[in-house]
């Protein structure tokens, strides 16, 4: 099946048709940098890691765009976020930006998150988003007041499109700044004015100032994709207003489609209720990853679709990395068993075609990750069945085998590369198997006491035992 996905903007599926063929323009709302990430920016950012590596495992060319915010980021009573920052930490906002900015890379890496082609920055392009800022005065969809710029909301019809929110619906207090000074209270500011306070400052024709949220990602998105690309995400919460604000000024502009696939990933929630650094409830991604590996959190979340909230708990957690050491250690005993290159011939009852079949329908079907897993975990039974009675597994068909796991769990899931599934461990499965033969010859010699023993030694270790028609098998239990 081709691959369709769910545009947000047209709220259904449809079959993914790039503007230009074998290319892919993506742009993504990267963090605002003032203070370390929680679970839900690897939500986000897992989630938008599988589509660039599985377009890109379609042949595609993606150009991927990816921002930091580190001004202009407005809170619900006009201060931008890094200033905040800078008075509570009493540092300047550009070192703070720098900081969490490294911390961010840091944890993305841990993550396997593969790396934006361009991860531009908002105080970088300040020159950008001035001309956006003058283009859209030119042509009446803006108004300067007091050395602070508006974009007038009522004078772009189709204000809303993407969220379903009308004018007369929205009201003010969502990072944007309630001002007498505006025309309507909907309107959303460009280019501020800066107090005599404000650090972080320039110059531009309206007088010193610095620039609005939502007017950095039209400049960035459009520099370095076109006026018109391919693909926009983000979290669910940056709908509205952020991408809405985003829309109307990109396409007030420059009179043509801003973006024609709006991709959105679901929200983390903790009991039920989002996770975000304002409520408090949120886990940091580096207290995370002190309890439980990266890549275990990043097998957490592909559990969930990306349209899926995803209800955080350690106890979830823990039974994720329960469900990952068994897929892991299936890999490691497979890749011992294909050292071995005895040739057997016995393969599965169904064909691996079939299986990979399964799976990229899966993905294919608007990125199922989790669908995606279901499947690798199908094969694992069945490749642990298989190695149960190793001396008979075709060497051909494990080779496959491997080449198969490689493309699906490291490849495009990012889960089972090489490096996650050796290490100090990679002797176990060998050394386990050992111990199989040794028990199954004293089964042979009516030796129970020792077979016995072997089996509650194992289990000690949390490793099941299970003897089958054909022969034993294991498992971490």
């Amino acid at each position: 099946m081709p691959l369709v996905v769910y545009n947000t903007l047209t709220r259904k599926k449809e079959e993914f048709k790039p503007l230009h063929e074998g290319r892919v323009g993506m742009y993504v709302c990267g963090p605002t940098v003032y203070s370390h990430s929680h679970i839900g920016h690897g939500k986000s950012y897992v989630s938008f890691d599988i589509i660039v590596r599985y377009l890109r495992h379609l042949g595609y060319k993606v150009m991927y765009v990816q921002n930091i915010t580190d001004v202009g980021h407005l809170l619900d009573d006009g201060e931008d976020r890094m200033l905040k920052q800078s008075r509570i930490d009493k540092a300047h906002p550009m070192q703070i930006a720098e900081t969490i900015t490294r911390s961010y890379f840091e944890d993305m890496d841990a993550l396997n998150i593969v790396r934006p082609d361009i991860s531009p920055r908002a105080t970088g392009h300040i020159i950008e988003q001035i001309e956006v800022v003058k283009r859209l005065l030119s042509n009446g969809h803006a108004y300067e007041m007091n050395g602070s710029v508006y974009f007038d909301v009522r004078k772009f019809k189709a204000y809303g499109k993407l969220s379903g929110r009308s004018i007369d619906d929205m009201k003010e207090g969502t990072r944007v700044e309630v001002k007498s000074e505006k025309r309507n209270p909907e309107d959303f500011a460009l280019w501020k004015k800066a107090e005599p306070e404000h650090i972080m400052r320039w110059q531009s024709p309206w007088g010193e100032g610095f620039p609005g949220w939502h007017v950095e990602c039209s400049a960035m998105s459009m520099k370095y994709l076109g006026e018109t690309f391919d693909i926009h995400g983000g979290g669910l919460d940056n709908q509205f207003p952020h991408h809405e604000c985003e829309i109307a000024q990109s396409e007030s502009a420059t009179g043509k489609p801003f973006a024609k696939y709006w991709i959105h990933n679901n929200l983390v929630t903790a009991n039920g209720q989002k996770m975000s650094k304002s409520l408090g409830n949120f886990v940091t991604l580096k207290d995370a990853f002190k309890k439980f590996d990266p890549i275990v959190v990043r097998f957490f979340i592909l559990q969930s679709h990306y349209r899926s909230t995803l209800d955080f708990s350690e106890q979830a957690i823990e039974a994720a990395a329960k469900g990952l050491e068994k897929l892991q250690s299936t890999i490691e005993r497979l890749r011992a068993e294909i050292v071995k290159e005895q040739n057997g011939i016995v393969q599965f009852v169904e064909s691996l075609e079939e299986y990979r079949k399964r799976f990229f329908d899966a993905m294919n079907d608007d990125f199922s990750a989790p669908l995606a897993l279901g499947v690798l975990f199908e094969v694992a039974r069945e490749t642990n069945e298989l190695l149960a009675n190793s001396q008979n597994a075709s060497h051909e068909f494990l080779v496959k085998l491997n080449e198969f796991f490689t493309l699906t769990g490291d490849q495009i899931l990012g889960i089972l590369s090489e490096k996650q599934t050796a290490g100090e461990q990679s002797l176990e499965p060998q050394l386990i198997d050992l111990l199989l033969k040794v028990r199954g010859s004293a089964r042979q010699r009516n030796e129970w006491r020792t077979a016995d023993d072997i089996r509650k030694g194992l289990k000690g270790l949390r490793i099941e035992v299970q003897d089958i028609k054909d022969g034993t098998t294991w498992k971490k239990a």
